[in-house]
């Protein structure tokens, strides 16, 4: 039996910084805000040595589904956490969408078509949900402090760090950290402390959001329709949820009142024109939003680094939201560990805010790009729409130029200081900067031709990965040179070989060192991969370098630079 996260409620504590003669000590890392985003970055860094303190304003999970769809990029990285496998159990899992232009199909979509995959594109799963996996995770973990009821309202920046005065049940007190993630969401105390603000643009448009408990015989699919007969002259969306709860999203306008649609009396029957009267279903939560596409100038200011709504937001088609803040919290935790850990220098962290800051506005752009298409602002607007809608039902070309909301994906980080540019000629999508693509393997751990089956992404670790393919013949060979530099590299790496052959005879195991056979030849092919080829992959999994042949000299400096070594100090 599923726990049931809505109706968790969490007991207020008070903490040692509240007893009377207590010496307030300096804290790694506090994280405020205990959603998607700061349970991911809490659990991340616990999970690389470092302390945390996570303190949230209230004692409950979320209300209502909110984000409900998570990419496969975001399981891959929950999978890391520890909580990928039960979120995606429970989850409705789906590749394909349909596009609809009032009854008729305008074509459908196939987000995962090939195989060799661990995870499917998406799954639907309701953010109490997310949530919920998360704490039960970060609550496995001793160096997580989690502090309920804890609200900020008081921020200081000095040379050491940041001071915080938290309000609770008992009183305020101070807490002091080296750093402070603010994952406080879209309206961000901590920005509105700081004086800081968030610019961009508000679309005059509403939505209506039903989450509807009902047996349904729609497939596990993405709908879309535009201008449907059941809605008109509007859009509606429709995902199904674990639970047998379906999310409907309708289009209202403007003009609409976000107080009465929110009724009973009209949102029922704006369903039951979807479904049929016949459909007997009952509401589970109502919400009417509009939204906004914008972001903060930096994400980085001195010790507070923002993450997630707190640092940027869009539009929720595209499902861009909870899953760019997800990538925000990898990027950030791996840096912050390096950092603290005396591997990197503290500029390091102005990289988190360069890299995320790019990924918001690619997200911004083409969330905007999605907004613009769904609802129309002017006739002529409304015509192009249309008549791409209809050629797309016949021609393929006008498929690209349709826009449902393009569903997310991760930021390819082409321009990052920490990268070092190919100097060889490659294929393929995994250039510097792009997230590594899953592979089926086969692990020998004792070196014997018999392995279990396996997948890559999970071999790559929590620290540097030098990636090497290999054939039989050059083995031990690339076994000797990973031994050198196991030994010289300015921080700890895993070393993953990827064998063509089966391996019999290979001597005992190196420390940190994972050996694969990739039988069906998919793991090379996606890395564009021959003998020799080696790639430097960072803690959150995206390309470093990739060169033809190992040297290990190479790979050093590149390791050296994606530290941060060779940053200029601010």
């Amino acid at each position: 039996m599923s726990t049931d996260y809505q109706s968790l409620s969490f007991e207020y504590r008070p903490c040692p910084e509240q007893q009377a003669g207590h010496s307030a000590g300096l804290h790694p890392v506090i994280v405020v805000g205990a959603g998607p985003v700061g349970l991911a970055a809490a659990i991340d860094l616990a999970q690389q040595g470092i302390s945390v303190v996570l303190v949230d304003d209230d004692c409950t999970l979320s209300s209502g589904s909110r984000a409900i769809c998570f990419s496969k990029r975001s399981l891959d990285i929950f999978d890391r956490l520890g909580c990928g496998q039960p979120m995606v159990d429970k989850g409705v899992r789906w590749n394909v969408g349909k596009v609809f232009l009032q009854e008729q199909m305008v074509y459908s979509f196939d987000l995962m078509p090939e195989s060799g995959h661990q995870w499917p594109a998406f799954i639907n799963l309701q953010q109490y949900y997310v949530e919920g996996f998360l704490l039960d995770r970060a609550r496995e973990l001793p160096n997580i402090d989690i502090r309920w009821k804890n609200k900020v309202v008081g921020l200081q920046q000095s040379a050491d760090g940041v001071k915080l005065t938290i309000e609770t049940p008992d009183g305020e007190y101070c807490l002091q950290g080296r750093y402070v993630i603010a994952a406080d969401g879209s309206r961000s105390p901590i920005r509105k402390l700081m004086g800081l603000d968030s610019k961009g643009r508000t679309f005059k448009d509403r939505f209506l959001i039903a989450d509807v408990k009902m047996e349904a015989e729609f497939p596990t699919e993405r709908w879309f329709w535009f201008d449907p007969p059941f809605h008109p002259n509007q859009s509606v969306l429709l995902h199904k949820q674990p639970d047998n709860v379906w999310r409907i999203d309708f289009q209202l306008g403007w003009d609409a009142d976000p107080v009465l649609e929110k009724t009973p009396e009209r949102v029922i029957p704006r369903v039951q024109a979807l479904l049929g009267r016949d459909v007997q279903f009952q509401l589970e939560w109502v919400s009417v939003y509009t939204f906004s596409c914008l972001r903060m100038d930096a994400f980085r200011h001195g010790g507070v680094l923002f993450a997630g709504d707190s640092a940027h937001g869009v539009s929720p088609f595209g499902a861009r939201g909870a899953n760019s803040g997800i990538q925000d919290a990898e990027n950030l935790a791996w840096k912050l560990a390096a950092v603290l850990k005396g591997q990197a220098p503290d500029n390091l962290l102005d990289s988190y805010a360069q890299e995320r800051e790019y990924a918001a506005d690619e997200n911004i752009r083409n969330s905007t790009r999605s907004t613009d298409f769904i609802t129309p602002k002017s006739n002529v607007s409304r015509m192009f729409r249309d008549a791409t809608l209809r050629l797309a039902a016949q021609h393929p070309f006008a498929r690209q130029l349709v826009n449902s909301g393009r569903l997310s994906v991760p930021a390819v980080l082409h321009d990052s200081a920490l990268n070092t540019p190919d100097e060889d000629a490659f294929g393929g999508q995994m250039v510097p900067g792009a997230s590594c693509l899953d592979a089926p393997l086969a692990s020998l751990p004792d070196g014997s031709s018999a392995g279990s089956e396996c997948w890559l992404l999970p071999q790559l670790g929590q620290q540097f990965t030098v990636l090497v393919f290999c054939d039989v013949k050059g083995l031990h060979a690339a076994l000797d040179k990973m031994q050198q530099l196991m030994v010289a590299a300015p921080a700890p790496v895993k070393i993953v070989l990827v064998s063509s052959d089966p391996v019999e005879g290979v001597p005992a195991s190196l420390p940190g060192l994972t050996l694969l056979h990739d039988a069906d030849g998919i793991a090379a092919k996606r890395y564009d991969a021959q003998p020799d080829t080696c790639y430097l992959i960072r803690p959150d999994q995206h390309v470093v370098a990739r060169w033809r042949a190992l040297d290990n000299a190479k790979v050093q400096q590149a390791l050296s630079r994606a530290l941060g070594l060779h940053l200029p100090v601010r």
